[in-house]
């Protein structure tokens, strides 16, 4: 009997929660929250399946994002009634997501009409040549004065352009307008409101910036880049802030509740790690890289290679709060790039074993640009290198080297960042799923040369989304009152090497990253069947054939050392 009571007791105690569907490119994750701790308090995650039909292309199936979203609301629901947690004390659900991955689906039959093109995703590459080269004097800037983005195959417009240009059926629904185009964040949020019986077609501000069709300063669509890129505006969905309510739930155990909050998973991450005041800033280590420095009412324009985005707008009437952003293409990739291309590692857990045995890359830099470089350089054209390899080197130094290519990559955003700023960042605050790499995390202090902070509740990206809902407007659950959050408990890790050392292993790597520009460009050679292939460019057919003799014979030779 008693411990009835004390469950139910218990139960009343916790107060409003709040949940935040966290759809990242690998995974999905169902998270639940106290609102007035902030503490986590059950979550359910299930992977995401990429495929890479050619050489350069990323996608990902709507359906299944769509399918793992309800089983991990479902499992989620599930371990919160084992916990004796009632789950009608849910009182909002944030959205947070993958940005740029782009989906187009039939508003009649709810149908997506092709495959979501993934954010890493290369294909687009001849298209923003083209476009770059019709601009005057071939500026890839063209349009940052109104979207603060690069031309560039990272955002979302391009993507949309070319599946109305080679998707027939695409094509054909733009015609008889019946087709929605949206960021996950839309698909998910559409679905989730009732999709074809009434589901509500919009996205918010940190989402829509990143399509190069949303006027950063207006706050809304700008006919003029939708005409630059011939895009029937009445696709695209409704602009609105990061924390109103949308719409309810229409189906499942959360039936009728609100979702009221919505960022992209970057834009989530900056307001997780409570990143509020200008020239505050977080680095989040997920499949990519991504550091974003908060810089107040007014947009900031780099000249040092970084975008200007939205970081969110907390409510209808709240202004806008923008960001400088430093992008980087492959950081946990890079894990699984060694894992199931290369068969190095069987587990993300053993790079850090690995990579520990040695405790130095031995002179060897591997440069992860699979697509292309981002910040600061946007250089579509470079590819990936390994280099600096001699017969001593084996499978443990390349495990190093991938890990300090993730720490380097930052530190050249973190430069370029503190050069628009003039103020040097004197720590970075970090979070996402790499951070559970405690090598890393040193390494990131040793070449940076500043403190690493990390929270020690690392999903701070699902905690920006629920805080978004809860704090929205007719829910009001959770105060974002700088006196009301919470204090955040955290690790530091300390640089650890003296300056000079790691000058010199960063002058190394900025070598390195020069051998990875202009590797490929877009003439490409057909083969008999009219099919491209990378083999179709000697220099690269050798060079992927050269490298990978080279990494088997160091794995050969690790086997024997």
């Amino acid at each position: 009997m008693n411990g009835t009571m004390a469950a139910s007791s218990n139960r009343i105690m916790l107060g409003p929660l709040v949940a935040a569907i966290d759809q990242g490119t690998s995974s999905t994750r169902f998270l639940v929250f106290n609102s007035k701790t902030a503490e986590l308090l059950s979550h359910h995650q299930v992977e995401i399946k990429q495929s890479f039909p050619k050489e350069g292309w990323v996608e990902e199936d709507p359906k299944e994002i769509l399918q793992s979203v309800f089983e991990c609301m479902d499992r989620t629901c599930e371990k919160l009634t084992q916990l004796n947690i009632d789950i009608s004390n849910i009182k909002a659900i944030g959205v947070t997501n993958q940005r740029e991955t782009t989906i187009v689906w039939d508003k009649e039959t709810g149908e997506p009409l092709y495959n979501a093109i993934v954010w890493l995703d290369l294909r687009t590459q001849s298209t923003v040549e083209r476009l770059i080269s019709k601009t005057p004097g071939r500026n890839k800037n063209h349009l940052k004065h109104k979207t603060g983005l690069p031309i560039s195959t990272y955002f979302s417009a391009v993507k949309l352009r070319w599946l109305m240009d080679n998707v027939d059926e695409v094509h054909q629904a733009v015609v008889s307008k019946r087709a929605m185009f949206g960021t996950v964040d839309s698909w998910i949020i559409w679905c989730l409101t009732g999709g074809k019986s009434g589901g509500v077609h919009c996205t918010d501000v940190t989402n829509a910036s990143r399509t190069m069709l949303f006027n950063i300063h207006t706050l809304d669509w700008d006919p003029e880049l939708c005409k630059y890129f011939d895009i029937p505006m009445e696709i695209l969905p409704k602009v609105r802030s990061s924390s109103e309510i949308y719409g309810l739930m229409k189906s499942g155990a959360l039936n009728g509740i609100p979702i009221s909050g919505c960022l992209g998973d970057q834009s989530a991450a900056l307001v997780g790690q409570m990143c509020f005041q200008d020239g505050q800033a977080k680095n989040t280590y997920g499949t990519g890289c991504f550091l974003l420095r908060n810089t107040g009412a007014k947009p900031v324009m780099s000249d040092h290679g970084l975008l200007t985005t939205v970081a969110y707008k907390l409510g209808r009437d709240k202004p806008a709060c923008y960001a400088l952003e430093g992008s980087v293409a492959i950081a946990g990739a890079v894990v699984r790039w060694l894992q199931d291309n290369l068969g190095i590692i069987q587990t993300s857990e053993e790079l850090e074993k690995l990579a520990a045995s040695v405790g130095t890359s031995y002179g060897c830099y591997f440069v992860p640009a699979f697509s292309g470089l981002y910040a600061p350089y946007w250089e579509p054209s470079a590819r990936g290198i390994i280099c600096g390899l001699t017969q001593f080197t084996n499978r443990r130094h390349v495990a190093f080297a991938a890990l300090e290519a993730v720490c380097f990559q930052t530190r050249e955003i973190l430069d370029a960042m503190n050069q628009d700023s003039g103020i040097p960042l004197s720590q970075l605050q970090v979070d996402g799923g790499m951070t559970s790499n405690r090598l890393l995390m040193q390494l990131q202090a040793d070449i940076l040369c500043i403190p690493v902070v990390k929270p020690s509740m690392p999903e701070t990206t699902a905690l920006g989304a629920a805080m978004a809902a809860g704090s929205a407007e007719g829910v009001s659950v959770w105060s974002l009152r700088p006196e009301d959050l919470s204090e955040v408990t955290s690790e530091k890790f300390e640089p650890q090497i003296n300056p000079e050392e790691s000058e010199f292993r960063y002058a190394r790597w900025k070598k390195a990253v020069e051998k990875s520009k202009n590797w490929e460009t877009t003439e490409p050679v057909a083969n008999g069947n009219g099919e491209t292939s990378i083999f179709s460019s000697v220099p690269l057919g050798f060079y992927i054939i050269g490298s990978m003799l080279m990494l088997v014979g160091a794995k050969y030779i690790a086997g024997h050392s």
